[in-house]
């Protein structure tokens, strides 16, 4: 490599050649007395002169002998699996995009160009290249062109320094320890050849050669041999040509020089055939002739070539995973979320780029390409009325694992390319705040199940009937956490979504048909906070982190929450009242193929079984007979399935939540800023408020078709009976 000239050592107009040379002796008998030349096999007589008192040899002495590779930064990647197993890359993470090889992975012509340009005596001198170093500093001390003299092995170690100043988090730190790794100074240069020397003595040559193209810089933030033969040349380190290996390796002696990916660029660009990177190549083919690498029709074949980049980008964030971008964006949420990694978001974040994992998640692709499918036919990705977003989002039944998460936007975290037009985004709206941004959106009536959770928890039955009408004075409400509630000067008046007067509903046609005023009723019958700690038992929380507010009005759905929270909860109550945390990472391993740590699902008994079979029989009587029929009769396979529909005041926010015994699924379009009336919208694909169930039965059908659905056990002391044949009923 070139280096600049020692400090010290600047060759000036007024210097003699006989000047240079006696400084020339001078460093070598310095270096013969510590050691140096005579562990590499020179002999002592070369000391000619009594320079062994310079106060270098200090410095020298106190230099450890030996440094050891820490593991090298290596991208880290996502994927999803698919049905037969085989892994398909989502995206790559990395600080340096590099990929560490073996040898025989590496093409025999790299290999003989590196050494053949840059240090022919490799395999001959033990660590320090004396004839190249004597060479290299006659020139630079006669005041000739600037030489660096440094064999492969002391390449390799001033590398493997600057790679443990990349890992120094530490901008102050991180600056003084590149500048002492990188100062063009004698002691630098001393500390370099007795390191280069102790690695030798514990390293094979062939080991050191394959360290150094790992290792090695090839501009910008491609690392090692085998990336830059990826996104170079579209090919392998193993698989280079000669002309291809030549230029790769001439970009190596100098990354801002001699790279061939600015076309731009007046000196090493396209324009003029990368005439810098081609000069360098054709330098490291003469040298190949020169000691018999490869033959005459070799080099003037080589030499004839073009230099031809075919430049690949590598896959790199989460934007790359396209249609499963914020799935993409969810899994590293957790991952930043999670301790294995590290004590806070950005350093755990920084170690995954860092850290060469291999992560597999739960995403389901034959799931996932219908959701995003139905998505795009129905919901567009801006829409000049109102500010809306959709949501589809699916969980497996019993384990947690997330197996589609969708939505109608472009993903995107840069403010530029967001700023660009309302497709993009970088927030995930089926998440909570914590794991994508979003502070979640009201449930509606999707949120009832919970009433109706508590009312048979109490012992109260499907068909007990409560006093539904609509009224202005609703009275005191229990709660044994924050004391009674009384709503008699509020003039709170909730109305029904039809306007129904109300009147003496029982649980189950409040279910069915979805009547407002028939859960305010059950709730006055019983305690908001045991109504909470209900939602709470499947697992339900608001999206911003803050405790779930517990008022009469959350009872019909007033409290934010994400459409993933819904599907947990509902998978929960058809897996017989068993709630199962989400888990988006199967596995995980390291660099090494080490199995490591991930998240695993936490599984709890919500409510008691019995219960969890009276919900099942009010909310398979919804399918069938209320409110989310349209989403039933649209179903094929048809396996039984419970389902809820949510519409919040002004139907700003309409929702779809249900399950099979095997996968649940939520479906949701939502204000993303302002309010506007659904129902009175239309899309391309249908009116607005109906999406929902234009999208559920599409993603519920691929579901059944691959999973199945077993029968949900219903009961809840009321006769078990088949459901009644399907009637229209007013949408909710």
């Amino acid at each position: 490599m070139i280096s600049n000239p020692p400090s010290g050592m600047a060759s000036s107009s007024r210097r003699t050649l006989r000047g240079a040379a006696t400084a020339l002796v001078g460093f070598v008998a310095m270096s013969v007395t510590v050691g140096v030349l005579v562990s590499v096999g020179v002999t002592p007589v070369l000391a000619i002169t009594g320079l062994a008192a310079s106060s270098t040899i200090n410095v020298f002495e106190g230099l450890p002998g030996f440094v050891s590779l820490d593991a090298l930064s290596e991208k880290s990647n996502i994927y999803a699996t698919q049905t037969d197993g085989t892994p398909v890359l989502l995206a790559s993470f990395y600080d340096q995009n590099r990929i560490e090889v073996e040898s025989d992975a590496i093409s025999p012509y790299a290999k003989d160009a590196a050494i053949a340009g840059e240090d022919p005596r490799f395999y001959e001198h033990g660590g320090i290249d004396l004839q190249g170093t004597l060479r290299a500093t006659a020139s630079t001390l006669s005041g000739g062109a600037t030489q660096g003299g440094s064999s492969i092995t002391q390449q390799y170690v001033k590398n493997v320094l600057i790679q443990k100043c990349e890992l120094i988090a530490d901008t102050t730190a991180h600056d003084a320890c590149y500048s002492n790794a990188t100062e063009t100074t004698p002691e630098r240069k001393l500390r370099e050849m007795r390191l280069a020397i102790g690695v030798e003595k514990f390293v094979t040559k062939d080991d050191i050669l394959r360290q150094y193209f790992n290792i090695a810089g090839f501009g910008g933030t491609v690392y090692g041999i085998e990336a830059a033969a990826n996104y170079y040349f579209n090919t392998t380190a193993a698989n280079l040509t000669l002309p291809q290996a030549t230029s790769l390796v001439a970009i190596v002696n100098n990354p801002v020089k001699f790279q061939i990916d600015r076309p731009a660029s007046a000196t090493n660009g396209a324009a003029n055939g990368y005439a810098a990177n081609k000069q360098r190549r054709d330098y490291l083919l003469a040298a190949m002739l020169k000691h018999q690498k490869i033959s005459t029709a070799e080099y003037e074949a080589a030499r004839a070539t073009p230099v031809e980049p075919v430049i690949t980008e590598p896959s790199t964030g989460c934007q790359t995973a396209v249609a499963n971008a914020f799935f993409c964006d969810y899994v590293t949420k957790i991952l930043q979320n999670d301790p294995t990694f590290g004590e806070d978001a950005s350093a755990r974040m920084l170690n995954f780029r860092r850290g060469g994992y291999n992560v597999y998640t739960t995403l389901d692709l034959d799931l996932q390409q219908v959701a995003v499918a139905t998505m795009t036919a129905q919901v567009p990705t801006t829409y000049p009325v109102g500010d809306l977003g959709s949501v589809i989002t699916s969980v497996q039944v019993g384990t947690g694992r997330v197996l589609v998460m969708t939505q109608n936007k472009d993903y995107s975290q840069d403010p530029a390319v967001q700023a660009t037009g309302a497709n993009y985004t970088g927030i995930n709206y089926n998440t909570d705040y914590a794991y994508g941004g979003s502070s979640g959106f009201q449930p509606g009536s999707s949120y009832k199940v919970f009433t109706l959770a508590e009312w048979l928890k109490e012992g109260h039955k499907l068909t007990e009937r409560v006093d539904s009408r609509r009224k202005a004075n609703w009275g005191t409400f229990q709660d044994s956490c924050l004391g009674p509630q009384n709503y008699d000067q509020q003039r709170w008046s909730p109305r029904n979504d039809q306007n129904e007067a109300g009147g003496n509903y029982s649980a189950l046609e409040s279910t069915v048909r979805s009547i407002n005023t028939g859960f305010i009723g059950m709730a006055k019958r019983l305690d908001l906070c045991g109504i909470r700690k209900t939602a709470e038992s499947f697992q339900v929380h608001r999206a911003d982190g803050q405790p779930l507010q517990q008022t009469a009005a959350t009872v019909i759905g007033t409290n934010e929450v994400a459409p993933l929270t819904m599907a947990v909860a509902f998978a929960g109550i058809a897996n017989k009242g068993v709630t199962c945390s989400p888990i988006a990472i199967d596995s995980i391993v390291d660099r090494n193929g080490v199995a490591i740590p991930v998240p695993q699902t936490q599984c709890a008994q919500s409510v008691d079984p019995r219960v969890a079979e009276g919900m099942v029989y009010g909310m398979r009587r919804v399918m069938t007979n209320g409110t989310a029929r349209q989403s039933n009769v649209g179903t094929s396979p048809w396996v039984p399935m419970i389902g809820k529909t949510g519409t919040t005041d002004g139907a700003k926010d309409t929702w779809m939540s249900g399950s099979s015994s095997k996968v649940a699924t939520v479906v949701a379009v939502v204000s993303l800023s302002g309010a506007v009336n659904q129902r009175r919208l239309k899309f391309a694909s249908g009116p607005v408020a109906t999406a929902r169930h234009r999208m559920w039965p599409v993603v519920m059908s691929a579901a059944n078709a691959k999973y199945g659905g077993d029968d949900l056990i219903e009961s809840a002391g009321v006769p078990s009976a088949t459901p009644a044949t399907p009637t229209p009923s007013p949408q909710r």
